[in-house]
């Protein structure tokens, strides 16, 4: 670890997942469905030649000894560490908390107080027992020695001359050893070590009381955190580089949890078998010669195929099954951009029943309309619980809403709202909450449209996706949505799309007719498969 004239930044800020660390994490991906991309899956698409990456086995499957159980669990583990590293700038390791009346925890309190107490009570005896004291000791030495870099041998030396517990277990044993110099030598190095935002801890522990065993006991405290600051400090410094590496890394992680585990991909199997259906329903009527061509349609191609599979993802829920395998490592991502989609779908169907329900007394205030919109944001926030009451919580925005515009209406001396029109606008706000519902349903399919929009732009240097009529009332948040959801997308295309197209490759020609000689041509939107 890098002596104080280097010392590492903090990396003290919670965890955390929003708008901008998603969207600066994954400049570098923004350019991943370029030209040459797509010109490289369409090449793995229609070549008959298998590769290492998209060659899942066809074998039946083999049981699994417990090496191969484990050997998949590390890389599974190695692999969603090294994906949440890359992908969010702001990730690192905060010290572990056991919850707060576990058994654990209860346990683990009992044993350290106990050996401080066994310590105090050591070093209260006439004379004085050293036996934890010099345990302690040298347990802060090893410590110590790990924070320092290879090269540092002047103060490697100078820590092992100090801290010689041979020397001090003779001084122990004539009853000469200073522990309130040791833990003030002790204190002095560690503030060479610790990252800038531990300089007040090491100032504490200088202006400490001569409590040498609480003294000590913050000493471990500190060197707890300073650990901490040392590992956030690695992973900054490695994740350039695994970031230069990470497809690569990503990609040959899952292979091997893929030879050891042939039904790894079934999940995704499903998943993109449902979507080709989907999308082909969006094909047009394949332009044949023969009359047995007449009326059928093209195949999708893979980009529209996994675009839609993709977009499926915004609405996944356990009615859909467990989410692909090649998404696991974004799931808790996945899961926030729902919750927030479905939060920003309900809030612009309430903006647009009060717009259209009032008019222009409405519409024509910004700032009024801004204050509803926040104010049913927060009455709504959450909504994607199980236990939420939607109805009530709609009812109550409703309310709030014929408030708000009654009040403004006042301030401009303006009548305010017919006892019947509040009635209704109520009533619609409330139907939100209904599945079926025409303005639910409407948002809905809309900002399908934006995101189908948002994933068939290849350029990095495209301007912002127009949000589609309706919207503009949520235009901010879709954007940044969108923008957070298409990088993710980016992503995971770059690192498995060996494996995707070998997927399509097979559904694609089971779906051709029996006994037909396949033949490729690519059109605009899809690939269309002939005798």
């Amino acid at each position: 670890m890098p002596l104080n004239n280097e010392r590492p930044t903090s990396t003290s800020t919670v965890a955390s997942e929003d708008q901008n660390s998603d969207t600066e994490s994954s400049e570098r991906c923004d350019s991943l469905t370029s030209c040459s991309d797509v010109d490289c899956s369409r090449q793995s698409f229609t070549s008959n030649s298998s590769s290492k990456h998209n060659s899942p086995s066809c074998s039946p499957p083999k049981p699994l000894t417990l090496d191969e159980v484990m050997a998949s669990a590390r890389d599974l583990s190695n692999l969603s560490l090294a994906h949440e590293i890359v992908v969010n700038h702001k990730f690192h390791l905060e010290p572990p908390e056991l919850p707060q009346h576990s058994l654990e925890k209860r346990v683990k309190d009992i044993v350290h107080k106990a050996f401080w107490d066994c310590l105090e009570a050591e070093l209260n005896e006439d004379p004085p027992e050293y036996d934890y004291a010099i345990k302690l000791l040298e347990e802060i030495r090893d410590t110590l020695l790990s924070f320092l870099n290879p090269g540092a041998n002047r103060l490697r030396t100078q820590i092992m001359e100090v801290l010689d517990m041979d020397l001090i277990r003779q001084q122990a044993d004539n009853n000469a050893v200073d522990i309130q110099g040791l833990a003030s030598y002790i204190i002095n190095t560690m503030g060479k070590f610790c990252a800038p935002v531990r300089d007040d801890d090491i100032k504490k522990l200088k202006e400490g009381s001569g409590d040498i065993v609480k003294l000590l006991k913050e000493i471990f405290r500190v060197l707890d955190l300073m650990k901490m600051d040392m590992v956030n400090f690695t992973i900054q410094s490695f994740r350039p580089e695994l970031q230069r590496q990470s497809v690569e890394y990503e990609r040959a992680k899952f292979q091997g949890i893929l030879e050891r585990t042939p039904g790894a991909l079934d999940h995704t199997t499903e998943w993109i078998k449902a979507s080709i259906e989907e999308a082909s329903q969006l094909m047009p009527l394949a332009d044949k010669s023969g009359d047995s061509g007449k009326g059928k349609k093209s195949l999708p191609g893979p980009i529209l195929v996994l675009n839609t599979a993709f977009i499926k993802l915004l609405t996944w829920d356990e009615s859909n099954g467990p989410l692909p395998e090649t998404l696991m490592t974004d799931e808790v991502r996945l899961l926030e951009m729902q919750k927030s989609l479905k939060l920003y779908q309900a809030v612009a169907s309430v903006l647009l029943i009060v717009c259209s329900s009032i008019g222009e007394p409405v519409s024509s205030l910004p700032a009024l309309v801004d204050k509803l919109k926040k104010m049913t944001a927060v009455l709504l926030e959450g909504m994607h619980a199980t236990e939420f009451n939607l109805t009530e919580s709609l009812r109550n925005v409703s309310d709030l809403i014929c408030c708000e515009i009654n009040k403004s209406l006042g301030e401009r001396n303006f009548p305010f709202l017919p006892a019947e029109l509040q009635g209704t606008l109520k009533s619609l706000i409330c139907d939100v909450a209904l599945e079926n519902n025409p303005m639910r349903t409407l948002v809905e399919a809309r900002v399908q449209q934006y995101f189908r929009v948002v994933l068939a732009s290849t350029s990095s240097l495209r301007a912002p996706t127009p949000v589609p009529p309706g919207l503009g009332l949520i235009q901010q948040e879709l954007r940044a949505l969108g923008a957070r959801f298409s990088n993710l997308v980016n992503y995971n295309k770059k690192v498995y799309t060996p494996f995707y197209i070998s997927i399509l490759k097979t559904l694609l020609f089971d779906m051709q007719e029996p006994g037909a000689n396949p033949q490729i041509t690519h059109q605009p939107n899809g690939v269309q498969m002939s005798k």
